[in-house]
């Protein structure tokens, strides 16, 4: 196995790009560290991304914030202007693992991933964020869930990977939030995830909604009919039901030791009411 430490994004494609074997990015290195010790996967080259430039920050700009591939979950909660704007995301990214792990691990990592339990990425797709994948010839911009294929498997093409997590500017009067079952009281899984994004206009009437599942399908999924559902109300009992109706709807889960399709199904519902109602109290709704 060959490391490598290049110092620029465009040297990390060309590494990736040119491997013959199997190449993994190291950024965190919570997941590929554990499969690699597992004798998971076996790389013939691994590419630690940490040493390029500005990858480990956290940058405010005019349009939003712009995350860095390596920065560490841990960072997002020490920026107190990202937990203001976007509540829901820095939650989410923060049930990722334990504290030392959150030291380490990443939500671009989480994100490539491709679990379809990964929490920090239904959080994401109700913020409607992007990432900037880098490859060996140029960079593009993809929509966080335009990313996931299926169970560990992603959309970048060879030698491509993400270089940052592009959040766009809040609207004012809006609010995110995220929420998850799971079977313990920490350091576990999502069995069914739900992240909520909505923004309300001066009497409290949701005008824009962005609904995302976790954990009830190979990926995660963006329920339009969900967001449908509550635009042009005010939360009220009736669009909450047809918002839970909605997400239990869109569900494709699977049977097994930590959920059934059944149990998912309907909870999927409940933690869509939930994460809305906090989302519209964050948004200024009453």
């Amino acid at each position: 196995m060959r490391y490598m430490q290049p110092s620029t994004a465009k040297e990390a494609a060309t590494l990736l790009n040119k491997e013959k074997g199997k190449a993994f990015v190291l950024a965190g290195g919570t997941d590929l560290l554990v499969k690699m010790k597992a004798g998971m996967v076996e790389p013939d080259l691994v590419v630690d991304i940490k040493a390029i430039k500005g990858i480990k920050e956290i940058k405010k700009t005019a349009s939003g914030f712009t995350i860095g591939a390596a920065v560490p979950c841990a960072a997002l909660s020490e920026n107190k202007d990202l937990v203001k704007t976007w509540p829901g995301v820095v939650e989410a990214a923060g049930l990722i693992g334990s504290k030392q792990v959150q030291g380490r691990c990443t939500m671009a990592g989480n994100l490539c991933n491709a679990s379809p339990a990964a929490d920090s990425v239904p959080a994401l797709m109700a913020a409607g964020a992007k990432v900037v994948v880098t490859g060996p010839k140029a960079s593009r911009k993809l929509a966080v869930e335009d990313v996931p294929a299926g169970v560990g498997r992603t959309h970048l093409k060879k030698g491509e990977f993400i270089t940052a997590i592009e959040l766009p500017k809040k609207a004012a009067r809006s609010g995110d939030a995220y929420l998850r079952f799971i079977p313990r009281t920490e350091m576990d899984i999502a069995v069914v995830s739900c992240g909520v994004n909505l923004t309300l206009d001066t009497k409290g009437v949701i005008t824009h909604a962005r609904v995302a599942l976790g954990a009830v399908a190979v990926t995660a999924l963006m329920v339009k009919e969900a967001a449908i559902a509550i635009i042009g109300t005010k939360l009220d009992d009736a669009a909450k039901a047809k918002l839970a109706a909605a997400c239990s709807a869109a569900c494709k889960p699977i049977d097994d030791k930590r959920g059934t399709v059944a149990f998912r199904t309907e909870v999927a519902g409940v933690l869509a009411r939930r994460a809305a109602e906090t989302a519209y109290a964050r948004a200024g709704g009453k």
